[in-house]
């Protein structure tokens, strides 16, 4: 068991004075962007000054968010993994339980069909019999007791349980599924194409440049 740890976290951006004169900063650096007309080479240089300024700032406001939410989602991830850790033992019983009733309702079910077969298969016998005796049975069709149905709910003064519609699907064959239910592996794509450089051709995906602007120092 882990000792219980207190920690001072900052979490009022608001109140730190750097995050503020940052976002003052960047209040200035909005104006001068909106009010800003480019016609001109010229005009390009003070506007390569500010996105140069822009971008740092961005960054040192990015470290500074970072600054605030580090330690929250480290302590968030303590807390998580020690809970995954204490709450096995639960959700093990609590699947094996569940798997348990389950496999008996499958069972229960599987019997009653056999029952239900057999059943069906001697009452045709039966039939086929009384129509070679004039329509008379020569044996008496000994039809064996079918167990009922396993109740759907369970309940006791502990609360309830039952069985509840869950539809699922797996994969059979690709090819045969609408175009409606895929979707375009964007995680895979997006990196081949930069890779690429406009070499690659892809069926049915259009690959085409639109460049961005970057600074550099």
């Amino acid at each position: 068991m882990e000792t219980e740890i207190t920690a001072i976290i900052k979490i009022s951006p608001s109140s730190d004075a750097q995050v503020m004169a940052f976002y003052n900063e960047a209040i200035g650096l909005q104006r001068y962007a909106e009010a800003r007309v480019i016609k001109t080479t010229e005009d390009m240089k003070p506007a390569n000054d500010d996105l140069n300024i822009i971008r740092r700032l961005r960054k040192m406001m990015e470290e500074k968010r970072k600054e605030y939410v580090s330690p929250l989602n480290d302590h968030v991830k303590v807390i998580n993994n020690t809970f995954k850790t204490l709450m096995e033992p639960v959700e093990i019983a609590d699947k094996i339980t569940g798997d348990k009733m389950l496999a008996f309702n499958r069972e229960q079910d599987r019997i009653r069909r056999e029952q239900e077969e057999v059943n069906r298969l001697r009452q045709l016998a039966a039939e086929k019999d009384a129509a070679l005796h004039n329509g008379e049975i020569s044996e008496p069709v000994n039809l064996v007791e079918v167990i009922p149905e396993a109740p759907r709910r369970i309940s006791t003064d502990m609360g309830s349980s039952g069985m509840r519609d869950n539809w699922v699907w797996k994969l059979i064959d690709i090819r045969l599924v609408p175009v409606d239910y895929l979707m375009v592996n964007v995680g895979v794509l997006t990196p081949v194409v930069k890779a690429s450089k406009g070499r690659l051709t892809i069926p049915g995906i259009e690959i085409y440049n639109e460049p961005i602007i970057a600074t550099h120092r």
